[in-house]
């Protein structure tokens, strides 16, 4: 845990390509913390092809950044295809799920306050 927020003070106050910071794992989900604060947190995520995350809810509203590739995001019910250059707002207490049709990049915005 202290190397991650070591890495992630190494990218303050510089120019940055998020997209660089993570690479794609065989089957997995892999994700990055670049801020972990009391009012918020933002977290790169990478998807394998068919990997998701299971319907959950969360007390804060979530903003979605598509980097790169496209995914499936449902909101309460409902299914958004989200494509690279768009973003999408999950609010707060809706369930919500996360699946990738193709491997995709995403930053993850969470505001707690």
């Amino acid at each position: 845990m202290e190397e991650s927020n070591t890495r992630s003070k190494n990218l303050k106050a510089q120019p940055i390509r998020p997209i660089e910071l993570l690479n794609y794992q065989e089957g997995s989900v892999v994700s990055r913390t670049l801020i972990n604060e009391k009012g918020g947190t933002v977290t790169l995520f990478a998807f394998d092809e068919d990997e998701e995350l299971s319907e959950h809810t969360a007390p804060y509203d979530a903003l979605v950044q598509l980097l790169e590739g496209e995914a499936k995001i449902t909101i309460a019910g409902a299914a958004h295809h989200v494509k690279e250059g768009e973003m999408i707002i999950m609010p707060a207490g809706e369930p919500h799920a996360v699946k990738a049709g193709e491997k995709f990049k995403m930053i993850l915005t969470m505001i707690k306050t």
